[in-house]
């Protein structure tokens, strides 16, 4: 994190399940391409889907003790309260790591209705005395149930207190402008952000995977990752994003 201003690096990566472009099921290679290719020594944010297992009760796979030793990072799930269950890493696959330095306020978790059980992890965070909100998901395959479940997103943050956010995770909304999903009709708020194509891996075509910001909080700039083992171990690239804070909130 910069030291002269509330700026964040953030890394958002779905990484389908541990299956590779192989068709490989390998959790450890995922785990090696995230500590070597993806993360950073400035890395301050990461967040994953697709990461416990499809099927109730949605086991963990990753070795999260060693992902947290490589990096850096720390994991925010602790409390129960924040995992599906008792054998869950995260929240349907949504998994978030934080920097040491950053002070995690509460941890919350939000269903998102659809025929395919989806859901969101909500962060309230603080960082160089800023607050700020940060909430991962990964959204329905189909537009129709993406708007129901952002419509229940933006109606629950209403009902919060104001910060600024941020949204990310794998959105799995194609379109550029960003659809009626991710509209300020939809939301209650204008969420911006670039739509950089993470998808399919080996030539990304889609922009499914985004950072969106509202309230104070700025996607001040956004790369899609490469390198070999991105290419080799999931279907999406990830996407790294600088999120700087207005201090005025």
């Amino acid at each position: 994190m910069s030291e002269h201003s509330p700026s964040l690096s953030c890394i958002s990566w779905n990484i389908h399940r541990g299956r590779g472009e192989d068709g490989v099921v390998d959790p450890i290679r995922t785990a090696k391409v995230l500590c070597h290719e993806v993360c950073h020594s400035e890395t301050d944010v990461l967040v994953l889907q697709e990461a416990d297992e499809e099927c109730p009760p949605h086991r963990g796979f990753l070795d999260i003790a060693g992902i947290e030793a490589q990096t850096g990072l720390r994991y925010v799930h602790t409390n129960a309260h924040s995992r599906w269950g008792p054998q869950s890493h995260g929240f349907l696959g949504v998994i978030c790591f934080v920097h040491p330095s950053i002070e995690i306020e509460s941890v919350g978790v939000l269903d998102l209705p659809g025929h395919c059980h989806r859901g969101a992890v909500i962060l309230d965070l603080r960082a160089k005395a800023q607050a700020f909100r940060l909430v991962s998901m990964h959204l329905s395959l189909t537009q129709a149930l993406r708007i129901v479940q952002m419509r229940t997103l933006g109606q629950h943050l209403f009902r919060r207190a104001a910060r600024p956010t941020v949204l990310c995770g794998d959105l799995n909304e194609w379109r550029p402008w960003g659809g009626l999903a991710l509209s300020r009709q939809v939301l209650g708020s204008k969420f911006t952000g670039p739509a950089l194509s993470t998808f399919p891996v080996r030539r990304p075509l889609l922009p499914l995977d985004r950072f969106l910001a509202a309230g104070g909080a700025t996607i001040a700039d956004a790369t899609v990752l490469d390198g070999p083992g991105i290419r080799t171990a999931s279907d999406h690239r990830p996407l790294a994003a600088r999120i700087t804070i207005d201090e005025k909130g």
